[in-house]
């Protein structure tokens, strides 16, 4: 099991680093604009502006399904979408773990679906519904998410799901403190390329509630 979850890594890592070295794609800067709503220790209150998804589902373990669905993805924005053009990786890479679809954006997402995954990434902000390039691979389809309020706690390391579970237990608990309503499941952001030493890489967990006057 962990040679298996070693090479699973692996592959993860390479795909996502040809994915910040494409051009166009370079340090994939680009990320979804919000505005924060309130701050809490730890974390923030944010709302999110509607954005589009390209996104795949995949059912399999957390692993497996972020193996193929980064090919997919990566097909997507490398030219096998109607324009036959090339497509600005976004940041940050998002997994969700629930049941039902969840938006963010500048990621690449990852949510989960009994029994699979459902893996994203935020396309452009310079494409609109009706210009956004439609994937090929009927895999791969568009999503737009309306607009959402969000809370969001930072944490660097690595990027298994042991380390997001984590957090998000530890996010749900103070969540429940200040007394903010959750109304979706959580989402795994990862902002960095592969090739970040660890202990500099940026990673969320977000999760739908709630706004309140708080």
């Amino acid at each position: 099991m962990e040679t298996a979850t070693r090479k699973t890594t692996g592959w993860i890592v390479s795909t996502l680093a040809v994915l910040w070295l494409i051009p166009g794609a370079a340090v994939a800067t680009e990320e979804p604009d919000y505005e924060v709503v309130a701050s809490h220790g730890d974390f923030e209150v944010r709302r999110y502006e509607a954005m589009i998804l390209a996104e795949t589902w995949v059912e399999s373990e957390f692993e497996k399904a972020g193996n193929e669905a980064f090919r997919r993805l990566f097909a997507y924005i490398s030219g096998d979408n109607t324009a036959r053009s090339k497509i600005p990786m976004t940041a940050p890479v998002v997994q969700e773990s629930s049941s039902e679809k969840i938006a963010m954006t500048a990621p690449v997402l990852q949510e989960d679906h009994d029994p699979g995954w459902s893996v994203a990434f935020v396309v452009p902000a310079k494409y609109s519904w009706e210009t956004a390039p439609q994937p090929i691979d009927p895999s791969v389809s568009l999503r737009l998410v309306p607009a959402r309020t969000v809370a969001a706690v930072r944490f660097s390391g690595t990027w298994d799901e042991g380390s997001f579970t984590k957090r998000e237990i530890e996010l749900r608990a103070q969540l429940a403190e200040h007394g903010l309503k959750t109304i979706g499941e959580a989402v795994y952001a990862r902002y960095n390329p592969p090739f970040t030493p660890w202990f500099m890489r940026r990673n969320e967990v977000m999760i739908p509630v709630v706004e309140t006057d708080n």
